[in-house]
């Protein structure tokens, strides 16, 4: 199931001109990951200021950070400082470890295990094939639809629900199955949902106590808290306490602790954002179908259009001072929400005259 939207957006639509200049082409065709911004102005010649920056997914308007109290940064982290109580809350998870993002447990993870077959969604974000092959593992790349067939001959199942960039959606109960065929043979369910904050009754969070289940969740995404490197695991007790054991004490620090409890908390932020997402996935795939982009997926938080000239497409977008997320295979691109107004009159301007010309 792909995670297409459909309704229609409300039309704000003056044509205001971005930048007009075109800069010098420099440095490498591909950025490895998005959100490379300063890559970018280096390679454009465009000042950081000037950029739509649409390559991330992230929430552009994340959740208001107050100031820390200054003794938060003078003492090491402490675990009971309501952390984990506020992240068993906010996933309705059993037990959750926090990590410095999801990153630091997908680099780990592979580590508990004895080298064996996983299988990773295809496409999807590339450092869970890295983390799993760089431990020893034979990793084969699944696509979506392959998954069922493979399941019976892997020791490790990875997915991305809803899938980044593919916004592929799998269900609880396919998902429970799967898990299911799994954990009799002693192997696992890794679920990596990092981008379903705006849909949290398709989560594993509520089963993620089962043996073999591993569900990770992040503050990156939803709240628009990247730079805080805040994550969890949410998993049975015995694995959780080996991979603590792995990562070693004070794996978050002491402020981005603070930051995060206070963030789970705010359920009045969380139901107003929710809906401004959904609203606003909607009128980005409603702006791209309308200039000849129909995206092949997506969420409330991103688009993703498949077209056999991507690489020209990312191009003319980075030289109006627009970043896109690019990829090689398939031949693809991701948009992120604009921040504000005039960044949807921007990207609007810019995609009526790339379809002109094309």
């Amino acid at each position: 199931m792909v995670g297409l939207v459909h309704r229609p957006e409300s039309a704000h639509a003056r044509q205001i001109p971005p930048r007009p200049t075109q800069r010098r082409r420099r440095g490498p065709a591909v950025l490895s990951h998005g959100g490379r911004l300063r890559a970018a102005a280096l390679r454009y010649g465009i000042p950081l200021a000037e950029w739509l920056d649409l390559s991330t997914g992230l929430n552009p308007n994340g959740w208001p950070v107050p100031a820390v109290p200054p003794a938060v940064w003078l003492r090491l982290p402490e675990t009971d400082d309501g952390l984990e109580q506020a992240a068993r809350d906010y996933y309705g998870a059993p037990q959750v470890l926090p990590v410095a993002g999801s990153q630091a447990a997908i680099q780990t993870l592979p580590l508990l295990r004895p080298p064996g077959r996983v299988g990773v969604l295809s496409p999807g974000y590339a450092e869970h094939a890295h983390g799993w092959a760089r431990a020893g593992h034979e990793v084969l790349p699944l696509a979506a639809e392959a998954v069922d067939a493979a399941v019976e001959r892997l020791d490790v199942l990875v997915l991305i629900n809803p899938c980044n960039p593919s916004g592929v959606r799998f269900p609880v109960a396919r998902l429970l199955t799967w898990h299911e065929r799994l954990a009799a043979r002693g192997g696992w369910l890794l679920v990596d949902e990092a981008f379903m904050d705006v849909t949290p009754g398709d989560s594993l969070a509520a089963h993620s106590e089962r043996p073999g289940l591993i569900v990770l969740r992040s503050l990156g995404k939803f709240f628009g808290l990247a730079g805080a490197r805040v994550g969890f695991v949410l998993a049975e007790p015995a694995l959780l306490a080996r991979l603590e054991e792995k990562l070693g004490p004070w794996s978050v620090a002491g402020p981005a602790r603070w930051v995060a409890a206070r963030a789970l908390a705010d359920r009045d932020w969380h139901n107003a954002t929710r809906s401004r997402l959904h609203a606003a996935g909607e009128r980005l795939w409603r702006l791209l179908v309308r200039h000849g982009l129909e995206p092949a997926g997506g969420t409330a938080l991103f688009q993703w259009v498949r077209h056999p000239a991507a690489a020209v497409l990312h191009e003319s977008l980075a030289r109006q001072g627009i970043l896109t997320r690019l990829f090689q295979d398939p031949a693809s691109l991701r948009f992120g929400l604009p921040p504000d107004e005039a960044g949807w009159i921007r990207l609007q301007y810019c995609l009526a005259q790339l379809s002109g010309a094309m």
